[in-house]
């Protein structure tokens, strides 16, 4: 490796991070008179599995262009490869611990 390869990596090194994109909360909180605003338990887990799925499925055809030699920036693709990989053990820990207190449910004596 020449030294003149190290400016290249600075460059990088630059580029602008992309700001995590976060939920907004109010949706999920419980409003002042004790119901609950907004979506619903069961479409907020529909609405994070679809974007699990949609990464996902970009993941793949980020693969599939990698693969024919068709990526113009292999940084983003291995960025979102990476997303959609700790979106998914996300999921998978979510769902796990869901599991585990309805399992909980189930075992309380009434």
């Amino acid at each position: 490796m020449s030294a003149e390869a190290l400016p290249s990596v600075a460059s990088y090194a630059s580029a602008p991070i992309a700001e995590p994109q976060l939920l907004p909360l109010e949706k999920a909180a419980p409003a002042a008179s004790g119901g609950v605003q907004g979506a619903g338990f069961s479409d907020l887990v529909t609405q994070g599995l679809r974007n699990v799925n949609d990464q996902l499925l970009t993941s793949q055809t980020d693969l599939q262009q990698l693969a024919t030699g068709n990526v113009q920036n292999l940084h983003q693709v291995m960025i979102r490869l990476e997303e959609s990989r700790l979106s998914f053990q996300l999921m998978m820990q979510v769902r796990s611990r869901l599991l585990e207190a309805y399992q909980d449910v189930m075992r309380m004596q009434v």
